[in-house]
């Protein structure tokens, strides 16, 4: 008999991953699902973006192997996002390593950084793969509580007075997922100090800034952060582009170089076209943002209009293409409450609590469903 690792005995299967086979089941079954769970953009990158990719895929070497650190171009354009969107000096060279895909950061990050039984100190709610990635290289997950009348901000007192002797890593998330919470200019400077205080690399991901986000902020932004901290972001949400798997990591020589070792042992480079397209995809103009945020207006105005025929209360401030709601007192559990609606209505909703113990009571929709889908749920109930 085939044993498999012991590690897989620390993690479950990604629930979206389960969950979404059950509801393709009952699409199958003929089921008319409206799915507001997930968020994968429905909307197409740019006409730019895409010819950029086509056009690329004639020029010389573009079907070879390309390099681990991205071409200099892709770099280069990143570095010019920072300045221009985040005020934030980067070095192209050694400060930046494109990505497939952030989430695939998270594993490295985990890798370059966590020995086995090292503590990692993770937002509960948050990104289930903080927890999952943590347990799989041997190191122990440590939640710490975000709370809604805190703005879903940590309570770094609370936290300095416990044993943090352990602790390598600090993963941090804002724009908050799964709530929308923004955190200020104030608030990253007591986590960059919290982090220098304590020996901790601050880890932020912040693939959500400019989705219904007025005022984008990078934790690299704060004096001195670079000393202790990372910062992980993604061209999926800001430019529709989940499935190009485009990533990147940016902080100081060291750590980036950290993390190189890793993914130049996992992977290759990122396919060349794919590239090209990034590289125009960053170069966008406001036109882009000011459109995005027009479609994800409306359709938020009428995911309220949804959230309030199910009695939730919700931050209308919040930003990012979610709609995080509180259930109304007395609801039953998140879960059973999904499924209900799920089985009796048709519509597939996030429970809070997959992203911690903390979001139970909370249910998450997504705006990644047209307005006429929204509007069909809303006729629905």
């Amino acid at each position: 008999m085939i044993r498999t690792a012991d590690r897989l005995h620390t993690v479950e299967e990604y629930y979206f991953s389960k969950k979404l086979r059950e509801v393709r089941g009952l699409i199958a079954e003929g089921k008319p699902i409206i799915n507001m769970g997930i968020g994968s953009p429905d909307l197409a990158p740019s006409k730019d973006i895409i010819d950029a990719m086509q056009n690329a895929v004639l020029d010389p070497g573009a079907h070879q192997y390309q390099s681990y650190q991205g071409l200099p171009e892709l770099r280069e354009a990143i570095a010019d996002f920072y300045a221009s969107k985040f005020k934030v000096d980067i070095d192209p060279v050694n400060g930046i390593l494109p990505l497939m895909g952030s989430k695939e950061g998270i594993m490295h990050i985990s890798m370059a950084f966590l020995n086995p039984r090292d503590e990692a100190l993770i937002p509960n709610p948050g990104y289930p793969t903080y927890n999952a990635v943590t347990k799989l290289v041997g190191a122990i997950d440590r939640s710490y509580n975000l709370k809604d009348e805190d703005g879903w901000f940590p309570d770094l007192n609370e936290l300095q007075r416990q044993d943090l002797s352990k602790v390598k890593l600090m993963w941090v998330s804002y724009p908050h997922m799964p709530t929308g919470a923004m955190a200020s200019k104030s608030q990253l400077e007591q986590l960059v100090a919290f982090a220098k205080k304590n020996d901790i690399l601050l880890v932020n991901d912040n693939p959500y800034s400019f989705v219904l986000s007025n005022d984008p902020i990078s934790i690299l932004s704060i004096e001195g952060a670079k000393d202790v901290a990372l910062e992980l972001n993604s061209l999926s949400k800001t430019f529709n582009m989940a499935g190009w798997r485009v990533g990147m990591v940016l902080g100081n020589t060291d750590h980036i170089n950290a993390i190189l070792k890793v993914k130049s042992n996992m992977d290759s480079g990122m396919f060349y076209g794919i590239q090209k397209g990034a590289i125009v995809a960053l170069k966008s103009g406001p036109d882009w943002f000011e459109g995005l945020d027009k479609v994800y207006t409306s359709r938020r105005e009428l995911m309220f209009q949804l959230a309030d025929k199910l009695d939730c209360t919700y931050d209308r401030s919040a930003v990012g293409m979610f709609v995080w709601a509180k259930l109304p007192p007395g609801s039953e559990p998140s879960e059973a409450f999904i499924d209900r609606v799920l089985y009796e209505k048709n519509i597939f909703i996030a429970p809070g609590t997959i992203f911690g113990t903390n979001g139970e009571g909370y249910i998450r929709f997504s705006l990644c469903v047209t307005k006429e889908k929204i509007r069909e749920a809303l006729e629905r109930f």
